[in-house]
């Protein structure tokens, strides 16, 4: 490995982690600075900076991880609920550089709040249009 990533190095066992399950592209551990008792991190098994480094293989693999632990919370922690978060890049708020999802999980009046913003746009009807072309292209 040429580079000191933190996760690269949970995977390799080089960085003692508490893993509650994997498969062989992904791997979900607990995370150590919780936002809630039970937050765990779901990661790809090799380095990628971000969601854009990452194959449709990949996201199904790690997509499949989340919905596992995110059953498991609900299952075996009695989560209301999850939140499901990533920040892939700097504009997005990403801190750490190796692609992860934060699986949150929810219970009724917890205080927590996963959406803090309350601004909206006002978008005509011919912005909506432009901007779903563009995402279809």
């Amino acid at each position: 490995m040429k580079h000191e990533c933190s996760f690269c190095r949970i995977v390799e066992g080089k960085i003692p982690s508490f893993k509650i399950a994997e498969n062989e592209r992904a791997l979900a551990f607990l995370d150590i600075a919780p936002t809630a008792k039970g937050t765990a991190l779901v990661i790809p098994k090799f380095h990628a900076n971000d969601i854009f480094g990452v194959t449709e293989k990949d996201i199904e693999a790690i997509g499949l991880l989340i919905k596992q632990v995110s059953e498991k919370m609900r299952k075996n922690l009695n989560a209301n609920g999850v939140n499901i978060l990533n920040a892939s890049g700097k504009a997005a708020q990403q801190s750490v550089y190796h692609l992860h999802f934060h699986l949150i999980p929810r219970f009724e009046n917890d205080g927590l709040n996963a959406w803090p913003f309350k601004k909206t746009l006002k978008l005509s009807q011919k912005e909506f249009e432009k901007i779903a072309q563009k995402l279809k292209e």
